[in-house]
């Protein structure tokens, strides 16, 4: 009897370390019972193990294990258990493994644990085969292992599997309803959820925090706001609004749906706050597209003294990146460091992302070249980047490089690859990746449709960019801005203005971009009045303030009718700072129209306001060169000098055989320079021979010559 009550005392004793998760004390208690000569009891040997895999010393469990000479399913299962808190998931795989071939008959306590690990390893053909002997061993029907198959079969991505089970068990619990809501919430399947949940109203069985974290979830988009709403109020109702995880659910939800102040209202409603409510407020700021408030609210949080984890920290580099804030990004990078998560990869293609959309391309290269296995979210991140910093010739080249290294892209991929080809104005290679994604199974959803009607219309290929475009299933505002730019700047205006019609009567609501197009065609067709017409739409319609952009469209559209009186006068009267555009366009114009007055008024300004461009300080030399005003010829050269102005090289460039041929004005470097030169005088001969003569009215006449006259 002694022995049994000391055998008793032991195991209560290693249960509260296990509890506590103290294993120093657990150590000593493990001494205690080799001395006292207890070590054979199995009782407590099971005991030993549950006490290592508790406090996290899974080696000592696993020795502790293999010592126990007869095994039975408690020495099993507690190990088990141990991998599988531990996400040691394929080892307890293993171990499963191991215990069918020694015959050890498993329990529902093993079933689950196993399943358990098949989940998070989303082994589906082990998952299934657990499946058909539980069926065989008569334990499907414990309430526990079909919950722990429905998770499986969910995070798997069959829910119409998981649906089968949950119908089939004798007996559900509210494990067995959260599970199946949450597989439907997980799979985006929000009718599903909220029909179960309706279901299990009707059952009376009660609701739980579980359930209601999981239709929240479920009703996370627009379309469920009423749904969700309801379930707010039910929320409030019980009483399980109370509960934090409730409370981060319904944070999640309004932000979700676009419902910031009801979001900041629940979250400021919370006394309890950890840091999933605030990485949930955050993430709704910057998903929201106010990102300097995210930021306000990380500060907040740091100021309050609670911890962050890693998603926060993705979010904050997200608005970081949506602000281009460089120097905030560089302190959260600094930060994140410190707390040790520098090494997860999510975390390091956020930051790859936050440098290259700050500018800092060096940066973003070079936390990508560390990298030992980058996955296609970062090779995505990295060829973006590049993109967005106009180093197109080196997102083309990553792209080979991934391709070499047979990382299979995606949709993002390839749409970035395309824009770096429509960039280049190079078809062939953009015809080569349209080539792969077809061959990748990418359909012409976006954005890969609207980069494949975007690298057709840049390279003047209409009918295929239209065929894109039509073909693309779900056309938002930048698919139709894409194609009404490509016929705006390929000289079809009024097919450009008809596919604005067309896309109002779809029910499509125009941006800012889409304005800029449209005003970009009546500039190129000479339409004064239709400009004026969608320049006072915008506003009156949309509300869409007008931006320099539409400023310039509408300068562009006077001067090239000849109105340059009405044009300056429309500049003067611009309400917003528009720097040197807006003068620019009007000098290039004078220019043509040889307009003198005007041209040099403009220019006049150009001057004033400091600009740094040579290409305003030639076109207002060039006017007065014409009207032979020397002594204000030298003026503007003497301007440039001291502002350090110099005449940028033209530059172009041509794809020939799949390569891409740069030229630069004065530029020897080119392999062929001799045969193309001696192919130029042919050319120049051959003009001359059949009467070309070139106009020389704008050509800088001879300034020494001239300045000298002056003298």
């Amino acid at each position: 009897m002694e022995v049994v009550n000391r055998s008793l005392s032991f195991s209560r004793l290693l249960q509260l370390c296990a509890s506590d998760k103290n294993l120093r004390k657990g150590q000593n208690i493990h001494a205690q019972i080799i001395k006292t000569g207890f070590l054979s009891d199995p009782f407590l040997q099971n005991s030993l193990i549950n006490t290592y895999s508790k406090c996290g010393d899974m080696a000592d469990a696993e020795l502790k294990f293999e010592e126990i000479q007869t095994k039975d399913v408690v020495s099993w299962n507690c190990l088990i258990s141990g991998f599988c808190n531990h996400s040691h998931d394929s080892k307890v795989l293993n171990l499963f493994k191991r215990m069918t071939t020694e015959n050890m008959k498993p329990n529902s306590f093993t079933f689950s644990g196993v399943i358990t690990a098949i989940s998070g390893l989303s082994a589906l053909r082990e998952g299934r085969q657990v499946h058909s002997l539980s069926m065989k061993t008569s334990i499907l029907n414990d309430v526990y292992v079909g919950s722990s198959l429905i998770n499986m079969y969910c995070k798997c991505g069959l829910v119409s599997e998981a649906r089968l089970v949950f119908e089939e068990m004798p007996d559900k619990n509210m494990v067995t309803w959260a599970a199946m809501i949450s597989g439907y919430a997980l799979e985006r399947c929000g009718h599903e959820a909220i029909a179960l949940f309706k279901l299990l109203q009707k059952e009376n069985m009660g609701l739980n925090e579980f359930i209601f974290t999981g239709v929240l979830s479920a009703a996370s988009a627009k379309e469920f706001l009423n749904y969700g709403l309801q379930i707010h109020s039910q929320a409030l109702k019980t009483g399980l609004e109370s509960h934090i995880s409730v409370k981060n659910a319904i944070v999640t939800m309004y932000s979700k749906c676009e419902r910031l102040t009801d979001a900041l209202l629940v979250f400021e409603s919370s006394e309890e706050k950890n840091p999933i409510t605030w990485s949930a407020m955050i993430t709704g700021y910057t998903q929201n597209g106010d990102s300097s408030e995210a930021l306000r609210l990380f500060s907040s949080m740091n100021l309050a003294g609670i911890r962050p984890s890693e998603f926060t920290l993705v979010a904050v580099l997200n608005s970081c990146s949506n602000l281009m804030a460089l120097w905030p990004g560089i302190q959260v990078h600094t930060y994140l460091l410190k707390m040790g998560f520098g090494h997860l990869l999510f975390i390091r293609s956020a930051l790859i992302d936050m440098y290259a959309k700050c500018g800092s391309i060096k940066d973003a290269r070079k936390g990508f070249d560390q990298l030992q296995e980058a996955d296609v979210v970062l090779w995505t991140s990295i060829i973006n980047g590049h993109v967005q910093n106009g180093e197109n010739e080196e997102a083309l080249s990553l792209y080979g490089q991934m391709e070499r290294e047979n990382i299979r892209p995606n949709s993002l991929t390839i749409a970035s690859v395309l824009r770096a080809c429509s960039s280049l104005a190079a078809l062939e290679q953009g015809k080569q990746i349209h080539a792969r994604a077809v061959k990748y199974g990418f359909g012409l959803t976006n954005p890969t449709g609207s980069a494949l009607s975007t690298l057709y219309s840049k390279c003047g290929c209409l009918e295929e960019g239209n065929l894109a475009f039509q073909r693309i299933p779900e056309r938002d505002v930048v698919s139709w801005n894409t194609m009404i730019s490509g016929y705006s700047h390929n000289g079809f205006g009024q097919k450009a203005l008809k596919l604005f019609e067309e896309m109002e009567s779809e029910g499509i609501t125009p941006d800012s971009v889409t304005f800029v197009n449209l005003l970009s065609a009546c500039s190129h067709m000479g339409v004064v009045e239709r400009g004026w017409h969608y320049f006072k739409l915008m506003k009156e319609k949309y509300g869409i303030e007008p931006r320099v952009d539409h400023y310039a469209c509408i300068v562009d559209v006077l001067s090239r009718k000849g109105l340059l009186l009405e044009a300056r006068n429309f500049i003067e009267s611009v309400p917003i700072d528009h720097g040197l555009a807006l003068w620019r366009i009007l000098l290039g114009a004078c220019r043509n129209q040889r307009n003198f007055e005007i041209g040099s008024y403009a220019g006049q300004r150009l001057m004033e306001l400091g600009s740094t461009e040579s290409s305003a300080y030639v076109l207002l030399s060039s006017i007065y060169a014409s009207v032979g005003r020397w002594g204000d010829v030298e003026r503007v050269r003497k301007l440039m000098r001291e502002r350090g102005v110099a005449k940028e090289p033209g530059c172009s460039w041509v794809e020939l055989k799949n390569r891409v041929h740069v030229f630069v004005v004065g530029d020897q470097m080119h392999p062929q320079i001799g045969e193309i030169r001696l192919e130029l005088k042919r050319l120049n001969m051959q003009m001359g021979d059949e009467g070309y003569r070139p106009d020389t009215n704008w050509v800088f006449p001879d300034m020494e010559r001239g300045l000298a006259q002056s003298g």
